[in-house]
C-alpha cells in the first residue's frame, strides 16, 4: 500500500467494546468489577504465601508470581480501559500504547512460561517424589522465574520496536481496547511480513513449546496417576493438578487462537472476545480457582484468621 503521504502517528484512538452507550455503562461496571476481584484475589494470595509458614514450598513460591503477572497483566489493561469506556476522548498518546503493549506481551508471554514450570513442577512432585526438593530447589525456581522475565522482556521489547519505529499506520483509529499488535498489523500500509513472521516465531517458542513442555509434564503425570492403586490416592492427585489444568486449558487456548492466526483471518469482534478472556477473565480467576481447590490454602487462611481472632 502506499505510504507516500502519510505522516507518523503521535496519538491513537481506541474504539473499545462498543459504540453503544447503555451497553457501555454495562461493560464499565463488568470490568470494574472484574478488575476489583483481580486485584483482591491476587493481593491475598500474595500475602498468604508471603506470611504461612505452610506455604514456603517451590509449588508456592512460582504460584505468588503467577498473581503477580496476573495483577500486573489486568493492571497494564483494565484501568485505561474503564476510563475510555466512559470518556468521549478515548485516545491514547503513541508512549503510552507502546508502554502498554510492551507491558501486555512482556507479562502475557512470562505467564506461558510459569504455567509451563509450574506443571514441570506438579510433574516432578508425584512422578518424581523423593527427589522433588533436590531438584526444585529455590535456587532452581528463582533462576527459571527471572530467566523468564528476562526472556519475555526482551522479545516485547523488539515487537513494541518493530511496532512503532517508522510511520506505519494508515489510520489512527485502533478497532480494540487496548493497544495489541494484530490489529496493527491489519491497518498497517507497508509491508509486514517480517513482523509477521517474527510474531509466529515467537508463538511458538513461547506459547507452543510451553504449551508442549505442560503436555507432557500432564501426559506424565497422568499415567503415573493410573498407576496408583488407592481410588482416594489418584483422586487427591488428580485434585492438585486439576486447577492448573483449568487455568491452562483457557489461557493457551485464547492466546494461541488470537497470536497463531495469519492478519486476515483476525476478526475485531472475535480478537475482542478473545483478548477479554486471557486479558481480564484469566487474572480474575486464577487466585480463585488456586485457592478454592487447594486444602493447603484454605488451611493456611484458616489458621492465619485464628492467630488474628486470638490476638484480637
Amino acid at each position: 500500500m502506499d505510504c507516500s503521504n502519510h505522516t507518523s502517528a503521535t496519538r491513537f484512538f481506541l474504539r473499545g467494546l462498543s459504540e453503544v452507550s447503555y451497553f457501555q455503562v454495562l461493560c464499565f461496571l463488568l470490568f470494574l468489577m472484574i478488575y476489583i476481584l483481580t486485584v483482591v484475589g491476587n493481593l491475598l494470595l500474595i500475602l498468604i504465601v508471603r506470611i504461612s509458614q505452610y506455604l514456603q514450598t517451590p509449588m508456592y513460591f512460582l504460584l505468588s508470581n503467577l498473581s503477580i503477572i496476573d495483577l500486573g497483566f489486568s493492571s497494564s489493561i483494565i484501568p485505561n480501559l474503564l476510563v475510555n469506556t466512559l470518556s468521549k476522548d478515548r485516545g491514547i498518546s503513541l508512549f503510552g500504547c507502546a508502554v502498554q503493549m510492551f507491558f501486555s506481551l512482556a507479562l502475557g508471554a512470562t505467564e506461558c512460561i510459569l504455567l509451563a514450570i509450574m506443571a514441570y513442577d506438579r510433574f516432578v512432585a508425584i512422578c518424581r517424589p523423593l527427589h522433588y526438593s533436590t531438584i526444585m530447589n529455590r535456587k532452581l525456581c528463582l533462576c527459571l522465574v527471572v530467566g523468564s522475565w528476562s526472556f519475555c522482556c526482551i522479545n516485547s521489547t523488539i515487537h513494541v520496536v518493530l511496532t512503532f519505529n517508522e510511520p506505519y499506520f494508515q489510520s489512527q483509529h485502533i478497532n480494540h481496547f487496548f493497544c495489541e499488535i494484530p490489529p496493527f498489523l491489519q491497518i498497517s500500509c507497508r509491508d509486514t511480513r517480517l513482523h509477521e513472521v517474527l510474531v509466529y516465531v515467537s508463538a511458538i517458542i513461547i506459547v507452543m513449546c510451553s504449551f508442549l513442555l505442560t503436555v507432557i509434564s500432564y501426559f506424565n503425570i497422568i499415567s503415573t496417576i493410573l498407576k496408583i492403586r488407592s481410588s482416594h490416592g489418584r483422586q487427591k492427585a488428580f485434585s492438585t493438578c486439576g486447577s492448573h489444568l483449568t487455568v491452562v486449558t483457557l489461557y493457551y487456548g485464547t492466546i494461541m487462537f488470537m497470536y497463531m492466526r495469519p492478519p486476515s483471518a483476525h476478526s475485531p469482534e472475535t480478537d475482542k472476545v478473545m483478548a477479554f478472556l486471557y486479558t481480564a477473565v484469566t487474572p480474575m480467576l486464577n487466585p480463585f480457582i488456586y485457592s478454592i481447590r487447594n486444602k493447603d490454602v484454605k488451611r493456611a487462611v484458616k489458621k492465619e484468621l485464628i492467630q488474628v481472632a486470638l490476638m484480637s
